[in-house]
């Protein structure tokens, strides 16, 4: 009776090999060498076993070289039915290239000659091994070393000799260096070269590693591929699934990619814990290394991240690139990237805030101890800080050409670069956008979450409502909330522009700050008819060390040796606060520098003539054209000088027919001067309570005290009033029953 023990090598060796592409393809980080022994069997081996016979060899040889070996120690054929049994039998199979050492051995075998199936009784025994050094032997022999040899173990093996299909029912179970595994059956089908797992498919990595199950698998010879279905792989904190994954081998068994398929979905326990969601995930193996070079995910991406600052972010894409031992190096987010990092409150604000980044594409860079090191995008970026869900309150929109992140050991985000192109909106319900430009922008964050600090350069611009600012370089605390310009700033805000060497605006109060060189313009102004000495429609300028704007711009406080003046009307103080909207003015002087200004008065020959005026205080509202002058008052004209405690100057109105509007400088029409007052003129004195001089008639009227006058020719006069004419030296002296003119005069001797 014949027993085809070719189509008997074949299915073990079919068996044995689909299993162990399998495990190769699965376990991607497993290296073998399988080689698909089918290939390297004859196609016909003739056995023909007549009679009992114990310890004997069978093989066949080609062109010199061995391609199998049978041993059996023992072969009984059955006359009733013609049945025939094999013990004890060793089948090695070399290939026809001789690079195969492949074993299959076990105890008892049984051939049905009606039906051609061989099945074997019992356990059934398959070592896969490649032996490069056997085509350099002219009879093979054992390879020196063994390398890695691939075990399987089954049972109840049928080989149908006729079909050449192969299956067991039983479980099958295999060996290799780095991992281990089984499966419930298997089928083998000849004609489509096919191999099903039929299920329970399991492989566990050895020392611990990670197990990949699957419902079912089907091994197809071309294409040289695995399929699996509902595949799982897990360990002790990470676990991965999908519906379908097909595995694609190289023609040594080894991995090359893998493409996993529906409902993707892999899980790190952490700390901290990560999940991560897909519609496909590919993953590519190294060549000459059984470690992962790439992992694609792609299709409505999705990744959760725990933790102090849990992260949520979705993509198109996603790919992973991985170092040796299979650490990731680099993720690349693509197509509608947004990561969102929920952040807990900041030093500068009580209110917990979300941190949004929008990018067509995102790089985040690993460092070698795994934790992410830094992140940069390509095309147009947005940053956006917002209060977390389900609350309101500001936000602030960061946009740029490109973004570059860092982060810090524990991968919170310490500082983001912008370039170019750099903007910034924050929004507040109720309120204008407050929006900044500049080349570029570097936040720097708090590690507990929250910005720190802002900075922007190049060409800054900075809107807020009806407030512009502009300068090189600005710096934004949230902590306070100032935004402090430099390198030459300026500041545009209701028809008032301010330049400094620095300014700083309060974004929360609106209040402003210049130091170093201030210089403030109030421009758009409208003449005013009835007002005197800053009643022109010309610019109004203000120069001094420093400014305050407190809230409406409309008032500024200007200090260290403060200097305002609109045309030729000119007053300077240590200190001047000017109210551009009442066209008004405090100046306040000090020991060094009090208050000083200049007005005009027409002579008897209607000549205009300076006089000036210094004091501790000046106070004046231009509408009703009233200078008011407080403390150490010094009045200075062509020839005549006035000190007292306080002095009114009223000046003429700017549309008046004695003043045009043309006029240059506030023009007198009266002084009232009182508390200790004295007026020189040239060979005479005068004291008083009260002096009051009237331009029109340049006259100058003197009472309280009593007043005096003394005279280098007259002497001494007191009365109740004394009146001087400028203009042709009269004196009048009044007096009454209670207090009668006295006049003292010297004489010559």
């Amino acid at each position: 009776m014949a027993i085809s023990v070719s189509r008997l090598r074949r299915v073990f060796a079919i068996a044995a090999v689909g299993v162990s592409l399998a495990v190769a393809a699965v376990y991607f980080y497993a290296r073998h060498r399988v080689q698909n022994a089918l290939q390297q069997v004859p196609q016909k081996i003739g056995l023909e076993i007549k009679q009992s016979a114990t310890g004997f060899t069978v093989s066949r040889s080609e062109q010199g070289r061995t391609l199998f070996k049978i041993e059996a120690s023992k072969a009984v054929q059955f006359q009733q039915g013609g049945h025939a049994e094999l013990h004890d039998v060793a089948i090695t199979l070399y290939g026809r290239d001789s690079k195969r050492y492949d074993e299959i051995y076990g105890s008892d075998f049984d051939y049905d000659p009606q039906s051609g199936d061989v099945t074997a009784r019992g356990e059934v025994h398959i070592d896969l091994e490649a032996n490069p050094e056997g085509i350099l032997n002219a009879d093979q022999a054992p390879p020196k070393e063994l390398k890695n040899p691939i075990h399987l173990k089954t049972s109840g093996l049928v080989f149908n000799q006729k079909t050449g299909n192969a299956f067991t029912r039983e479980k099958v179970e295999f060996r290799l260096p780095q991992a281990s595994g089984s499966a419930l059956g298997i089928s083998y089908a000849a004609q489509t070269n096919v191999l099903t797992l039929d299920s329970q498919v399991e492989i566990a990595a050895a020392a611990g590693g990670p197990v990949l199950t699957a419902v079912r698998g089907v091994i197809t010879k071309n294409p040289h591929q695995v399929l699996l279905e509902h595949p799982a792989l897990r360990n002790a904190d990470r676990s991965c699934q999908a519906d379908k994954a097909t595995l694609f081998l190289r023609p040594d068994n080894t991995l090359d990619h893998m493409i996993a398929e529906g409902n993707v979905w892999i899980r790190s326990e952490g700390p901290p814990s990560s999940e991560a969601r897909a519609e496909r995930l590919e993953l590519a193996m190294m060549r000459q290394q059984d470690t992962l070079r790439t992992a694609t995910l792609s299709g409505n991406v999705t990744a959760e991240i725990s933790g102090a600052q849990p992260i949520q972010a979705r993509a198109g894409q996603v790919v992973l690139d991985f170092a040796g031992k299979n650490l990731l190096s680099k993720a690349h987010w693509e197509e509608n990237v947004e990561m969102v990092q929920h952040q807990s409150a900041s030093p500068s604000s009580s209110q917990a805030q979300d941190l949004a980044l929008t990018a067509p594409v995102v790089d985040l860079f690993m460092a070698h101890t795994g934790h992410l090191e830094r992140a940069e995008t390509s095309g147009a970026a947005q940053i956006a800080l917002r209060p977390a869900t389900g609350q309101s309150g500001p936000q602030t929109l960061v946009t740029a050409g490109k973004f570059d992140a860092s982060f810090d050991r524990q991968g919170q985000l310490s500082s983001v670069h912008g370039a170019p192109g750099a903007r910034i909106v924050s929004r507040n319900p109720g309120q204008a956008d407050r929006v900044s430009t500049s080349q570029t922008l570097t936040a720097a964050f708090h590690p507990g979450g929250g910005i720190e600090s802002i900075l922007q350069q190049g060409d800054v611009s900075y809107t807020d409502g009806e407030r512009q600012a502009w300068g090189d370089r600005a710096r934004y605390l949230p902590s306070d909330q100032i935004l402090q310009l430099g390198g030459s700033p300026r500041v545009v805000e209701g028809g008032m522009t301010t330049t400094a060497r620095v300014m700083r605006l309060n974004r929360a109060t609106g209040d402003a700050f210049a130091e170093g060189d201030v210089k403030s313009t109030y421009s758009d102004l409208q003449p005013q008819p009835n007002g005197a000495l800053l009643a022109s429609s010309s610019p109004i300028h203000v120069s001094a060390s420093s400014m305050t704007v407190h809230g409406s711009p409309a008032v500024a406080v200007y200090t260290g040796d403060a200097r305002l003046w609109q045309d030729a009307n000119i007053v300077q103080a240590s200190t001047i606060e000017f109210d551009q909207t009442h066209r008004s003015m405090v100046a306040r002087g000090s020991s060094v520098q009090p208050v000083s200004t200049v007005l005009v008065q027409a002579d008897k020959n209607g000549n205009s003539t300076p006089v000036a005026l210094t004091s501790s205080r000046l106070t004046y509202t231009d509408s009703e054209r009233r200078a008011h002058f407080d403390e150490n008052v010094l009045v200075k004209a062509a020839d005549t000088t006035i000190t007292a405690q306080q002095v009114d100057a009223f000046l003429e109105a700017r549309g008046s027919g004695t003043a045009p509007q043309s006029s240059a400088v506030g023009k007198l029409e009266k002084i009232v001067a009182s508390g200790q007052v004295v007026m020189i003129q040239p060979g005479r004195r005068a004291e008083g309570d009260q002096l009051v001089y009237t331009s029109a008639d340049d006259r100058f009227v003197l009472t309280g005290g009593p007043p005096s006058i003394f005279d280098a020719e007259r002497g001494k006069i007191t009365g109740v009033s004394l009146t001087f004419y400028r203009r042709d030296g009269r004196v009048l002296v009044e007096g009454n029953n209670s207090s009668p003119t006295v006049t003292r005069t010297r004489v010559a001797r």
